[in-house]
């Protein structure tokens, strides 16, 4: 592009795309650290899954495992992030829970929520196995199975389970303690402080409401909020 085009573009408000590159396999050099997503604002699920797609779009491979995630009867039970995810190369998901929320008196079970919570325990720390035993310094296919390692591991709403006792905290402090070191572990969920990882972790953001439609009393919105 010469510079008399880039000033008639500037002039028109255009900009420039940078050209992106196929997404071939790939190993991160700097990942291994733990992130803790947390608070009453809106966004904890979707910075998580922002990383995860800039990741997979390195040709990193990504696994979200979702502990809690539901909703009222309102809401779908196909969000738009499964659609996305599944179009990602390198990017896969899971959701260990079931539609309905914990406490909220919308026909689901408790010990139903309970049980599931930890079924997805469970499955984290086979994932973690999976870590443990890959070589998380080189790429993985990008269709691989979960199992065979990952080089980011996202745990949506393990936080809010833990919170809520429907898994011991002090688990989750071992999920941390036990990962591999080149693993890039994401946890999200809850409105409290997770004090029991707030120490072990290396990242901890507060996502804090200033203002949410809900207190207006707006419902979930499709494309926003799944």
């Amino acid at each position: 592009m010469t510079d008399e085009t880039s000033e008639t573009d500037a002039e028109q408000g255009s900009a420039n795309r940078p050209t992106p590159e196929p997404i071939e396999p790939g190993a991160p050099e700097e990942f291994g650290l733990t992130q803790v997503w947390w608070g009453d604002g809106k966004g904890k699920t979707t910075a998580a899954m922002g990383m995860g797609f800039r990741a997979a779009g390195h040709g990193y491979r990504v696994h979200m495992l979702q502990f809690m995630k539901g909703g009222a009867g309102s809401v779908e039970s196909i969000r738009g992030e499964y659609n996305a995810i599944t179009a990602m190369p390198g990017f896969s998901y899971e959701n260990a829970g079931h539609y309905g929320w914990h406490g909220f008196r919308d026909g689901s079970d408790d010990d139903d929520h309970a049980a599931q919570a930890r079924g997805a325990l469970e499955r984290t720390r086979k994932l973690l196995d999976g870590c443990r035993d890959a070589d998380l310094d080189s790429p993985f296919a990008l269709d691989g199975p979960a199992e065979d390692g990952v080089h980011m591991l996202i745990l949506d709403e393990i936080l809010y389970a833990a919170n809520r006792g429907l898994v011991d905290p002090e688990a989750v402090v071992e999920l941390v303690e036990s990962k591999p070191d080149g693993l890039e572990l994401v946890l999200t969920g809850g409105h409290d402080r997770p004090e029991y990882v707030v120490e072990t972790a290396d990242l901890v953001t507060n996502v804090a409401k200033e203002k949410h439609p809900f207190d207006a009393g707006h419902s979930a919105r499709k494309g926003t909020e799944y």
